[in-house]
């Protein structure tokens, strides 16, 4: 009996202190069905990561340029919706980063420099232009947007004379790292959460519903409003220039 209580108790423990990452992973795969996978995270305390600023990465490049923020083992082609196969994942590596293989009928991202970004948010919201899901790191924040192929991206492109220089696009082929991971810039966080179709958050009373996928607006209407709100800076040049 003495025993019995015991695993009971040692499997509570567990549950009450089970880190953040795996619910979030299985929020994104399961009920969201976005396709995620463990990044690599950033190199233990007291490792080569010491140096500098910042962490170093648990990958053998000693020179990553995204310390802890990408796909090492598994690659990003193992990226998925499989609730069985997230659980395992983060059960084995609990504080693992969590990775977003971007594109297909996953959303995908247009990003900035986090003091460019800063800037962008206040003026999209005086213009008032509806944003979706935002992930801010120490560095770089990403304006998650709905899916959008290689071919539209080109046209849209196409169709303006010029872009933020601070801008990059996460399409198909890419990836982000989601909330609440950490890298080795530091925490990775929601500067706007993820909320529904406004139809859904409408719905009348009684037990809550299962977690809608997150609301994602149209690259195109981002794109066009950021292009908008870097232009007119004092010296002709784009106020989301860095």
């Amino acid at each position: 009996m003495r025993e019995i209580l015991g695993r009971r108790r040692r499997l509570r423990l567990r549950r009450r202190g089970r880190p953040a990452q795996l619910d979030a992973a299985l929020t994104c795969a399961t009920a969201w069905q976005w396709p995620v996978l463990p990044g690599v995270g950033p190199e233990a305390a007291g490792g080569r990561g010491g140096r500098g600023r910042g962490r170093g990465c648990a990958c053998p490049d000693p020179e990553c340029a995204v310390p802890g923020a990408h796909p090492f083992d598994p690659g990003l082609l193992a990226a998925t919706t499989d609730a069985r196969m997230v659980r395992w994942w983060w059960t084995n590596r609990p504080t693992a980063p969590i990775v977003l293989a971007t594109g297909g009928r996953a959303p995908c991202a247009l990003s900035l420099s986090a003091v460019a970004a800063a800037r962008a948010l206040v003026e999209l919201d005086r213009m008032g232009v509806r944003l979706g899901p935002v992930v801010a790191t120490p560095t770089r924040w990403s304006l998650l947007v709905a899916p959008y192929d290689l071919e539209r991206l080109g046209e849209l492109l196409h169709a303006q004379d010029w872009v933020p220089s601070s801008l990059r696009f996460h399409g198909e082929g890419g990836y982000l790292v989601l909330p609440p991971s950490e890298v080795g810039a530091g925490q990775v966080r929601w500067e706007r959460a993820p909320s529904p179709e406004p139809r859904q958050r409408a719905r009348g009373k009684g037990p809550a519903p299962a977690p809608a996928a997150p609301w994602l607006p149209d690259v195109g209407a981002v794109l066009d409003a950021l292009v908008t709100a870097s232009s007119g800076a004092p010296d002709g040049g784009s106020r989301l220039a860095y």
